[in-house]
């Protein structure tokens, strides 16, 4: 009998960098967190869909190298919560929070809004992870004029 390599409380994707790789991230995401019992609609589950789809969209936008694809994490937490990861090939272009209106990167204002905590470390040779918690402990509700299904809007045509 065939078993998965993966535990039963992980789930990891190879994506294409891609508007439509992101997505695909996020309604991966959506579902595997909906077979772990996470009820759809709920605090949490949309606290995890936005999330996905800002640091999906980061891997797009910023961190895309041709022919190079992005890989989402999922991992349940014993506490409950949710460890979300996103690695892409671009070490050298590090997350930034926006200081003003401004300034782009308003999607990592969200994600600071809606994780518990959040943050990025290498991932050798040249690539890097930016990484999410959700936790029950700390949730604020989705903002109203935040829809996942947006994030993505490269100014170049990407599909694929």
């Amino acid at each position: 009998m065939l078993q998965s390599a993966t535990p039963a409380g992980q789930f990891t994707q190879l994506l294409s960098a891609t508007r439509r790789g992101a997505r695909l991230a996020r309604l991966l995401a959506v579902e595997q967190i909906t077979q772990w019992g996470w009820p759809r609609g709920s605090e949490r589950a949309e606290a995890a869909e936005a999330v996905v789809a800002e640091l999906a969209a980061n891997a797009v936008m910023h961190g895309r190298l041709p022919g190079r694809g992005f890989r989402l994490s999922l991992v349940l937490l014993p506490s409950a919560g949710l460890l979300i990861e996103v690695t892409d090939p671009r070490g050298e272009r590090l997350p930034v929070v926006p200081r003003t209106a401004d300034e782009e990167g308003h999607g990592l204002v969200i994600v600071e809004a809606l994780a518990a905590d959040w943050g990025v470390r290498s991932c050798p040779p040249s690539g890097k992870t930016v990484w999410a918690e959700i936790s029950p402990a700390r949730l604020r509700p989705v903002a109203a004029s935040v829809d996942p299904s947006d994030a993505v809007r490269p100014a170049a045509a990407e599909e694929t």
